[in-house]
């Protein structure tokens, strides 16, 4: 049974769909968290609808867990402006949900997993470190490299992904690719606003300054609840190689897997990986590898709390 949910973080409200399964409660619950941008609770952006919280809710209701997942300020049914708000103001509204999800009387609140997809993967590790998960966190395409790294890690890669023409011209033109993004970098640091135009186009620097300065190591160093991370091997907006180096940093139990031909979008992406495929692998569902591993851990981490 779906239902609308709202609940607020400070003057903030939020909106989002609590799922119950059939039978008695309370049920273990499962907060999921999207990625950057302005998505929605499905995970759905308006130029790239990709549904990954959706897949991960519908998997997990059908494995006996009250799942909540919420539209992102200024998205969908929540209110307010995505543009200003900050890594900072995302965490706090991930806290305000998994609150609200606690406090519902057909869940167990001390069964109750958080699960986040890229820059989710970062909030649920936050809310672990603060203590505010009781059972464990899954890490979907999270990264254990500080945020201004990982950018010029992405420069590295998607480089060589891009068209050929694209290529081209960037060399008659001169550009190098990641010295233009280590120069976005200074200039959006420089800014003092929620919202600042770099390139021609309005940004949300706070977001950006705060996500320059976000080491993942740091909360991953206080995670003592179980812990499962999940990368695609295809992966070009977070690097594989993290998941030892999230093994070494948490304190708790972990399990990491690297998925074979799997991207950041959670699908199967053979041969060369590029970003000029998710809107075709898009249309197709989130590989069940993935959506295993999510439901397998989470009713054994929840199992061992009954």
């Amino acid at each position: 049974m779906d239902k609308t949910l709202h609940f607020r973080c400070g003057t903030q409200e939020l909106a989002g769909t609590l799922t119950v399964p059939d039978g008695p409660g309370p049920h273990p619950g499962a907060l999921i968290v999207p990625g950057s941008g302005p998505v929605d609770r499905d995970s759905n952006h308006a130029k790239l609808p990709i549904g990954v919280t959706r897949e991960l809710a519908e998997a997990l209701a059908g494995t006996g867990f009250a799942t909540l997942r919420y539209d992102k300020r200024g998205v969908g049914e929540s209110p307010g402006n995505w543009l200003a708000a900050g890594l900072g103001d995302n965490i706090d509204d991930a806290s305000a949900a998994l609150a609200a999800l606690r406090a519902q009387p057909e869940v167990d609140a001390e069964r109750v997993v958080a699960v986040g997809h890229s820059e989710g993967a970062l909030i649920v590790a936050a809310l672990a470190a603060r203590q505010e998960v009781p059972a464990g966190v899954a890490l979907i395409s999270g990264s254990a490299t500080p945020g201004a790294d990982l950018l010029q890690w992405q420069a590295r890669k998607v480089g060589p992904s891009l068209p050929a023409p694209v290529r081209i011209l960037l060399r008659i033109m001169g550009t190098n690719v990641q010295k233009q993004v280590a120069e976005n970098h200074r200039k959006i640091r420089a800014t003092t606003t929620d919202i600042a135009r770099i390139g021609g186009r309005r940004i949300n620097a706070k977001w950006t300054r705060e996500f320059l300065a976000h080491d993942p190591a740091t909360d991953l160093a206080r995670i003592t609840v179980p812990v499962l991370a999940v990368t695609g091997e295809k992966d070009l907006q977070v690097d594989p190689a993290d998941l030892p180096r999230i093994a070494r940093l948490v304190r708790g139990p972990v399990e990491t897997h690297e998925v074979p031909d799997v991207s950041h979008i959670l699908r199967t992406q053979p041969g060369i990986p590029t970003l000029r495929s998710y809107k075709k692998d898009a249309t197709r569902p989130v590989d069940p590898r993935v959506l295993d591993h999510v439901t397998g851990w989470a009713r054994r981490v929840t199992a061992a709390q009954a």
